[in-house]
């Protein structure tokens, strides 16, 4: 059985896929749309991926229920965890719009940030694949790098960050990648970049990966327990 952790990036979706055994020896690929990684020869079993699944109404104090729930595991990496608002604004035509329809679906009235305003794209893509395809949605679960690490920490809050005024930090790339390691990747995870992504996409995608191999193992743990739907029936949940 194959899994993948799969990360935004610019050049689309980067997938960490890998057999469910250790030591992880991971096949890293770029692929422009989400629904790709299921044409592969080995194509996952079940995927982790970083973005949101399944859209409110309506939206509460804190965002989403996961992410309201995951924040306070992160210490100074909260803000890694974006608070997505209602579909009716993340399928809003422009930011002004956005931000006025999720000023009238969230309570208290919340605005978009731009951050992710930028993902809106992505989320509506993999929103409407998972519609669209019911019998994907039993393989793909949403993730959080963060919260990934967090649990390869010893459910402890990391003290180094990604980036630093949007560029790569290496301090906290290598700390990453020592959990990483720890956790069962050896060099050939690290050695190469695929093109179009960044230092941190990498991580980020093995980082999931590590939670695709959870959920496979029956390992893994939900935020909220068990996972809340959406009006689409879409699970709402961030796995770890």
């Amino acid at each position: 059985m194959w899994l993948a952790g799969v990360d935004g990036c610019p050049g689309g979706w980067v997938a960490a896929l890998a057999p469910a055994v250790k030591p992880f020896v991971p096949r890293l690929l770029v692929v422009p749309r989400f629904e790709d990684l299921f044409s592969l020869v080995d194509a996952p079993a079940i995927v982790a991926v970083d973005m949101p699944i399944g859209l409110p109404e309506r939206v509460g104090h804190g965002g989403r229920g996961p992410e309201a729930l995951v924040r306070p595991l992160l210490g100074g990496r909260q803000s890694s965890v974006f608070s997505v608002p209602s579909r009716a604004a993340v399928h809003a035509g422009d930011y002004a719009a956005a931000c006025a329809t999720a000023l009238s679906t969230s309570d208290p009235p919340r605005r978009v940030s731009k951050q992710c305003f930028h993902l809106f794209p992505k989320i509506r893509e993999l929103d409407a694949l998972l519609r669209g395809r019911p019998d994907l949605a039993g393989r793909v679960f949403e993730a959080h790098p963060e919260v990934a690490f967090w649990r390869l920490n010893g459910e402890r809050a990391l003290d180094q960050p990604k980036k630093v005024k949007g560029r790569p930090w290496p301090a906290g790339l290598a700390l990453r990648e020592r959990l990483l390691r720890a956790a069962g990747f050896g060099d050939g995870a690290f050695g190469l970049r695929p093109r179009g992504t960044g230092p941190d996409d990498v991580l980020d995608a093995l980082a999931n990966l590590t939670v695709a191999l959870r959920i496979a193992c029956g390992e893994a743990r939900s935020f909220p327990d068990p996972p809340g739907r959406d009006g689409a029936n879409l699970p709402v949940s961030i796995w770890t």
